[in-house]
């Protein structure tokens, strides 16, 4: 993808449906596949907030000015909001509990849709505007899986 936009907002989507994935072994009550299925998930949305806590919203404080306060900084205090359910969720699936998974999930679901709301309609067009130049050496510090 050649925008902010386009880029991140792709892998919302990809996120989403590694979360469908969870859900579906979780309800089938299969453990090892909702465990091997989550571990994929957990692992994409920390690479996805990573990548924009390191690279996209410093990038963005430096080119707005706006550090520590503003958008990036609301994004930030979500991602962590959103990593304690993550942490959660692996705690209950530790315990075998698929149902406490699935109740996380609740909470993660109703977190990420508000925050992928902000950030597809606030922070990446911003960055879409402010970044546009650099987006395609921001892009390449996308960590390779």
């Amino acid at each position: 993808m050649t925008t902010t936009s386009g880029f991140l907002g792709e892998d919302h989507q990809t996120c989403d449906a590694l979360w469908a994935a969870v859900e579906v072994s979780a309800d089938a009550g299969d453990l090892a596949a909702t465990r091997a299925r989550f571990a994929a998930f957990d692992a994409a949305m920390r690479r996805h907030f990573s990548f924009e806590e390191e690279t996209l919203f410093t990038a963005l404080d430096a080119a707005t000015g706006m550090h520590g306060v503003g958008p990036t900084a609301v994004m930030r205090v979500e991602h962590e909001q959103m990593r304690r359910v993550l942490h959660a969720m692996a705690g209950a699936l530790a315990l075998g509990e698929i149902d406490g998974v699935l109740d996380h999930g609740d909470t993660l679901l109703m977190l990420l849709q508000q925050h992928n709301l902000k950030e597809e309609h606030i922070v990446y067009p911003l960055a879409d505007a402010r970044l546009a130049p650099q987006w395609s050496a921001l892009r390449a510090q996308w960590p390779i899986t």
